[in-house]
């Protein structure tokens, strides 16, 4: 009898980035976990394929204007797929950070919430009832009008544009101004103006230094510049510009990120005097429920939200019931410790992937793919329990659910496995098992299944004696209320704690200014790049070596090519259709833009005449085709790239080419290579090495080589210290500090910090069980 639909997901022929020619049957309706190594082929066989196809058809039934631009980002590389429904994707991508963005637009319960106070808020007597748009700090209506809804306002003061006032203006005083003759300009029409630039800043007149500093005059005077005895300089008409102005100006208007970021170092940022940083005008903030404003309760958890919103009448209630509604499911993801009004760049990868999942278990959706792009990452495994409930949720109500994770609680909760392998790269890129959990048992060469089932407790390790403590605080941020921490120098510390328990605020406040630190490297996920012009090669500056090579070639030498004829950074050697991208950007209208191989140079980012150049059989694009691994062999008579290539290497990278774009890479890929550009650096004494979830996103086969080097620094004589949920690596490490016991308000204070067996009895810890698991002896 046959069946209405294909019960399965049927991909023939899969050859994607790595992939080779991979055929395999998915099973529809249930959850799916694919695992594998790091750089195995996983996420492109799960988004580069299943969900990539999925869009693509999606697409084609769109205007035949999209369709066309379709084609340009191309199919996947893929015989065949059949069975396919439609498909959701849940990356861990960032989104352009902006302050504008936040947990309440991501969620759209800010939408609701202002629904709410339009309907149903107590109004001051005879005040007309407000649009909802009215209670948003990004609309005209709703912004107020001196911040324009940013709820800061960014200032100068005399202390920022004048930092030292010993010195005196000739002598660099203002150092807000700018450098060379632009600010030798300034100096000289102050001087022409009548001011004594050669008096100590702090002793001018106040009046003086007022009209300096702010005036918004710009008064015009004839110069007569000192003469040089080498050359003639004649008198000019000079404008003066007062610090305030060039420096807001500067934040302004400069297109250079540099200058920008300069200006932005003399601004104060302080909360804006007329809203007091609620973000909303007069008439908004006049409206309260439950006697508060809208701004107090986008400032609430939204655990404690959900508490407040009973209504008493009937539309109240109906309006009330839909937003706890709203907000349970975000509870259910251990998220109740967020306010909407929380910035989103303020947030981890992994909370806005589980708050974009939050909100796809209120659409009611049924029959779609849901692609999943490790939603464990920065979960405690307190909160995984919490994970799996959702994905079988999303399953009962009628969907597919594929996850791309290497939480082994997670995979062993799925109901099928596709294990990708058996390495990376070139050496993956086949599936080794396609079935129920259990039998990847039998799979000798899959890294999972020796993890999964063969579980040994952690390796032994003896304990370093701490060499001094950094102590940290009191520290009042956030949810921390005045907590002082110990750190031991010279060992490897793990801070623990459920999310939003106040970790990474604690951490932060380390600073290299902190006593006991000589040297801080912080290592943290965030993007090497953010275009396809930034890759690996010049993140760690092998690229620099490699260029001198090729241009030191006999071929190169005769032409006249010089080191910058190999950048694609620059014109000359570069293809001018992409500027040296390999990409050129593909507007989609209404959808986000892609980028699709360039059409002149196929992605190769140089013009024919510099690809003519080859060093050791190779042009310059077919080198940055080579994979780490391959370019180690390729350069092992070339000391300064072997030694970049082999840091790479131990922290298990030799899979990623050297012209991967920094757009392709996963957060913990550029942590990685972020950690690989450090440990290639000369020591320079003891250095302390900060780390934000460094296992996120690693398969547990590359947690054990990237434990190596840190373990290595320690040993070295530095000290590292990790934030972490994986329990593995705290077991492994020398001293714990755990916070909680909660998220948010429930969270904020140290629990335990003591050697990781201590600390696995501590009563009250949501760490410690999981800890002590981890510490057994026994295999599970």
């Amino acid at each position: 009898m046959p069946t209405p639909h294909d019960p399965y997901v049927r991909v023939r022929g899969a050859r994607e980035h790595n992939l080779k020619g991979v055929d395999v049957d998915i099973p529809r309706d249930v959850v799916t976990v694919f695992t594998g190594v790091s750089g195995s082929g996983k996420s492109s066989l799960a988004f580069g394929t299943i969900y990539a196809e999925a869009q693509r058809r999606y697409f084609e039934s769109v205007a035949p204007y999209a369709r066309r631009l379709i084609h340009q980002v191309g199919a996947p590389k893929v015989g065949e797929i059949t069975g396919l429904p439609p498909a959701v994707s849940l990356q861990q991508r960032r989104s352009a950070p902006t302050s504008r963005s936040s947990v309440g637009t991501v969620t759209n319960l800010s939408n609701s919430l202002r629904m709410l106070f339009s309907r149903a808020g107590t109004y001051p007597p005879g005040a007309e009832r407000l649009d909802s748009d009215a209670f948003s700090p990004n609309t005209a209506v709703g912004a107020c009008p001196e911040c324009h809804g940013l709820g800061r306002v960014h200032r100068t003061s005399e202390e920022s544009l004048v930092p030292d006032p010993s010195l005196s203006i000739r002598e660099g005083a203002i150092a807000a101004w700018p450098g060379a003759w632009q600010g030798k300009n300034l100096r000289d029409i102050l001087d022409a103006l009548g001011y004594d630039v050669d008096r100590p800043w702090r002793d001018l007149p106040a009046g003086q230094r007022e009209w300096i500093l702010f005036t918004d005059e710009q008064p015009v005077v004839t110069v007569h510049p000192v003469r040089d005895a080498d050359r003639i300089q004649r008198p000019y008409q000079g404008t003066y510009m007062s610090a305030r102005r060039y420096v807001m100006k500067t934040f302004a208007d400069s297109k250079s990120p540099t200058l920008r970021a300069r200006a932005e170092s003399f601004l104060v940022a302080a909360p804006c005097p007329a809203c007091g940083g609620a973000r909303l005008r007069p008439e908004a903030l006049a409206v309260t429920f439950a006697g508060r404003t809208i701004a107090d309760l986008a400032a609430l958890p939204l655990a404690d939200l959900a508490d407040l919103l009973v209504g008493e009448d009937e539309p109240a209630r109906a309006l009330t019931d839909d937003l706890r509604s709203r907000i349970a499911p975000v509870l259910e993801l251990g998220l109740g410790y967020l306010g909407l009004d929380r910035a989103t760049p303020t947030l981890s990868t992994g909370e806005l992937q589980r708050l974009r999942l939050a909100t796809q278990l209120r659409s009611g959706l049924f029959g779609v793919v849901y692609v999943l792009d490790e939603p464990s990452a920065g979960l405690h495994p307190a909160d995984t329990e919490a994970l799996l409930t959702v994905l079988e949720r999303l399953k009962t109500a009628g969907n597919t659910v594929f996850v791309v994770e290497h939480h082994l609680d997670v995979v062993r909760g799925a109901d099928w496995l596709v294990d990708v392998g058996p390495r990376a790269g070139e050496h993956g890129g086949q599936v080794l098992h396609s079935g129920p959990v259990a039998e990847l048992a039998g799979v000798e060469e899959s890294a999972t299944a020796r993890h999964l089932f063969h579980r040994s407790p952690a390796p032994e390790r003896r304990a370093r004696p701490a060499r001094g403590q950094l102590k940290v605080g009191p520290v009042t941020r956030h949810n921390l209320r005045a907590v002082t921490a110990e750190f031991p120098l010279g060992v490897f510390t793990a801070v623990t704690g459920v999310s939003g328990s106040g970790k990474s605020t604690l951490i932060g406040e380390i600073t290299e200014d902190s006593p006991g630190v000589r040297r801080l490297v912080s290592v943290d996920q965030k993007p090497i790049g953010r275009t396809p012009r930034s890759n690996l090669a010049t993140y760690t500056g092998l690229f620099d070596v490699v260029r001198k090579e090729f241009a030191a070639t006999e071929e190169a030498v005769k032409r006249g090519y010089g080191v910058g004829r190999f950048s694609f950074n620059v014109a000359g050697g570069r293809c001018e259709t992409c500027q040296g991208e390999g990409f050129v950007s593909v507007e989609l209208l209404f959808l986000p833009s892609t980028y699709a191989p360039c059409p002149d140079c196929g992605g190769a980012r140089y013009n024919p005449e510099t690809l003519e150049v080859t060093y050791r059989g190779r042009n310059i694009a077919q080198v940055l085709d080579l994979t780490v691994e391959k370019a180690a062999d390729f350069f092992a008579e070339t000391p300064a790239v072997a030694r970049s290539l082999r840091t790479l290497l131990d922290v298990g990278l030799g899979y990623l080419s050297l012209g991967q774009p920094a757009t392709e890479l996963s957060g913990g890929e550029a942590q990685r290579i972020k950690l690989a550009t450090e440990l290639q650096r000369g020591r320079r004494g003891h250095t302390l090495y900060l780390l934000d979830e460094p296992t996120t996103g690693l398969h547990p086969a590359d947690v054990e080589v990237l434990m190596r080097q840190l373990h290595g620094l320690v040993d070295a004589g530095h000290t590292v210290i990790v934030v972490e949920h994986d329990m593995s690596v705290v077991a492994g490490a020398d001293w714990v500090i755990d916070l909680g016991p909660g998220g948010g308000d429930a969270g904020g204070r140290i629990v335990a910090a003591g050697r990781p067996a201590e600390v696995a009895a501590v009563a009250g810890s949501a760490t410690a069980p999981y800890l002590a698991r981890a510490l057994a002896p026994h295999t599970r």
